[in-house]
C-alpha cells in the first residue's frame, strides 16, 4: 500500500505561478493610472510639443545674435548714460527735474586676440558663414569717470542730496568726492 494523500491536507505546496496575481498588479497599475491621468496627459502633450519641429521663419541666424549682442557689448554712450541716469534720480523724492554730466578718463577699448609667432604678430580673425571676417575680441574695457555733476531742483533738502549722491556713486563707482550736487536755477 503506497502513500496517498486524498486530500492537500499535510502536503508540500510547490510554488505555483498564482493566475490572480498579474491580474491584481494590472489592476493597481490602471488605479495608478485613472489616479494620475491628468499629470499623464499635461507631459504627453508637453512631449509632442517638445518633439514638434520649430517653424523656420521664427527661427534667427545664430550668428546674428552673436554679431548684435558684440555690438551692443561695444557701443557705449555717455550721453545715454546720463540720460538714464537722470531719469532715475527724478524719482528719487524731492529730487524734481535732474540734468547729469558726466566726465570719463578713456574711451571705450577692445582688447583682441593676437598670436605671437616668433618675431611675427598677428591679430587672430574669425571668418563667419555669410563670408564676413572680424578680429576676435578678449573683452570690451568701457570707460572710466571721472566725475559727475548733478543739477537737481532738490539739492537744497540734505536728505534727497545725500540720496543723489549715493544713487550716482553705486551707478557710476564714483567716490562721493567726485560728485557735486547743485541746486538748478529757476
Amino acid at each position: 500500500m503506497g502513500f496517498r494523500p486524498r486530500d492537500n491536507i499535510g502536503a508540500v505546496q510547490m510554488n505555483k505561478p498564482d493566475k490572480r496575481q498579474p491580474n491584481e498588479a494590472m489592476n493597481k497599475f490602471l488605479q495608478i493610472l485613472k489616479k494620475n491621468q491628468y499629470v499623464l496627459i499635461v507631459l504627453f502633450v508637453g512631449l509632442i510639443i517638445i518633439l514638434i519641429p520649430g517653424s523656420s521663419d521664427t527661427k534667427e541666424d545664430p550668428e546674428a545674435q552673436v554679431t548684435a549682442s558684440e555690438e551692443s557689448e561695444l557701443y557705449f554712450s555717455v550721453e545715454e548714460q546720463e540720460k538714464k541716469i537722470a531719469q532715475a534720480l527724478s524719482e528719487i523724492e524731492g529730487a524734481g527735474d535732474v540734468t547729469v554730466v558726466l566726465s570719463v578718463k578713456t574711451s571705450t577699448e577692445q582688447e583682441v586676440a593676437v598670436d605671437e609667432d616668433g618675431e611675427k604678430t598677428q591679430t587672430v580673425i574669425i571668418s563667419s558663414s555669410e563670408g564676413t571676417e572680424s578680429a576676435l575680441t578678449l573683452r570690451y574695457i568701457y570707460p572710466e569717470y571721472q566725475g559727475a555733476l548733478i543739477v537737481t531742483e532738490g539739492a537744497e533738502n540734505a536728505t534727497t542730496k545725500l540720496n543723489i549722491i549715493e544713487a550716482v556713486a553705486n551707478l557710476t563707482g564714483l567716490g562721493t568726492d567726485k560728485i557735486t550736487v547743485t541746486k538748478k536755477q529757476n
